[in-house]
């Protein structure tokens, strides 16, 4: 059961549903985690957070004498509360995997269904976002680098399902209080209007002339069109349809609007966008590595995104995020299969090949927060000779 309590009643052994307030007010990427540390603890009532939620059925209650002071959240309508609980990042591959070929067929249906200008069957996404959705309340990294696994065929229709899966993880670091729901179903829509757009544009691998960029950039305009037609479409997935390529700065389309003339969804959907954008590989680019992506993106911030939504998707995916290819001062190579809940800048490694020798060598897992080893280098997969489906490997056999 979930419970509201004040963070003068909370203690190690209780399992942190929600932090109530800011995430610019704690140091943790997870706002969901067993407390167990003490100094943790400590940090928590130091930061100026007054209330948490708790969930007692993955960690202890308060204690009795102190019951009445607790808020219990129930869910509206007399629903029945579904609880998600945590799985490892190995078992979370395995079913997010099934749901990305889900994902697959139902959103190329439902696209091919806008190019031919019918109306799109948007109840017929409804429970593919249900699924994305819990996949991510489970474990997100396991959704968020499963759909890293396209190609470029793919990439029109996973795209859109990657940005909903990227939106939902997002709203929960936010701790967005709207509809996960909607959020979701604006991720899988947002770029339908793309469907608008001449294959032979959308698929070229050469430098788009003038004229044929203007076309493109009418898409988002193309989609609100679409989603406006058809039944079932809210309000939020008409914004993110339509501002997704929006700037800070006043420079985005179509409509030029600027700080806070664009809405949250619309502002957490660009981050999503660009970020999905330029890790995967494109017909007339490749696309960086997650951590290289982050860094690009933190440079462009400024006039491109939101500060605060931008900062809280670094957290959301980490600085290295998860499946992620790094160099060891030691010179071993590694992948990033969990993040910390102390610190973005020391996940946990999988090591597996020694630079020096240029071979593999026996796995071994490798806490950067009790180590004194540090990653020296982010690293492309194709330099040492891996692929994609080899990251996901390793991330599956963790």
């Amino acid at each position: 059961m979930r419970k509201k309590i004040e963070v003068g009643h909370l203690r190690t052994g209780m399992f942190i549903d929600k932090l109530d307030g800011s995430w610019l007010k704690h140091p943790f990427w997870k706002t969901s985690f067993i407390l167990e540390n003490p100094g943790d603890l400590k940090t928590i009532k130091d930061s100026g957070i007054s209330h948490v939620w708790i969930d007692t059925s993955r960690g202890d209650d308060v204690e009795p004498e102190r019951k009445a002071d607790i808020e219990i959240i129930t869910p509206k309508d007399n629903k029945p509360v579904t609880t998600n609980t945590q799985s490892s990042l190995k078992d979370e591959l395995e079913v997010a995997r099934q749901t990305l070929a889900k994902a697959r067929k139902v959103t190329i249906e439902m696209f091919q269904e806008a190019r031919m200008g019918n109306s799109i069957k948007i109840e017929e996404a409804g429970p593919l976002v249900e699924e994305i959705s819990q996949s991510v309340t489970r474990n997100p990294a396991a959704m968020i680098s499963i759909t890293r696994m396209k190609t470029m065929d793919d990439y029109t229709y996973l795209h859109s399902v990657a940005v909903c899966a990227l939106m939902i993880a997002l709203a929960k670091q936010l701790n967005y209080e709207g509809d996960l729901h909607s959020l979701g179903m604006a991720g899988l829509l947002h770029d339908v209007g793309k469907m608008a757009i001449p294959e032979e544009i959308l698929n070229k691998p050469g430098k788009l002339t003038d004229d044929e960029f203007k076309i493109v950039q009418a898409h988002p305009l193309r989609g609100w069109e679409m989603l406006k037609k058809s039944n079932g479409v809210d309000g939020i997935a008409l914004d993110v349809c339509l501002h997704h390529h929006e700037r800070i700065d006043g420079k985005g389309y179509p409509d030029k609007l600027s700080g806070n003339d664009i809405s949250l969804v619309a502002r957490m959907g660009a981050v999503c966008d660009v970020y999905d954008a330029i890790t995967s590989d494109r017909c007339y680019k490749k696309g960086w590595e997650p951590a290289e992506a982050l860094k690009m993106m933190a440079s462009w911030k400024e006039g491109h995104f939101d500060n605060n939504v931008f900062n809280a998707f670094v957290k959301t995916v980490g600085i290295y995020p998860t499946g992620s290819l790094v160099k060891l001062h030691s010179g071993r190579l590694g992948i990033v299969i969990e993040q910390s809940e102390k610190t973005l800048l020391k996940p946990k490694i999988k090591t597996f090949y020694s630079c020096t020798a240029k071979a593999p060598i026996p796995q071994k897992i490798v806490d950067l927060t009790r180590s004194q080893e540090t990653i020296e280098s982010i690293e492309e997969p194709e330099t040492w000779g891996f692929n994609q489906q080899r990251i996901i490997d390793l991330l599956i056999a963790s």
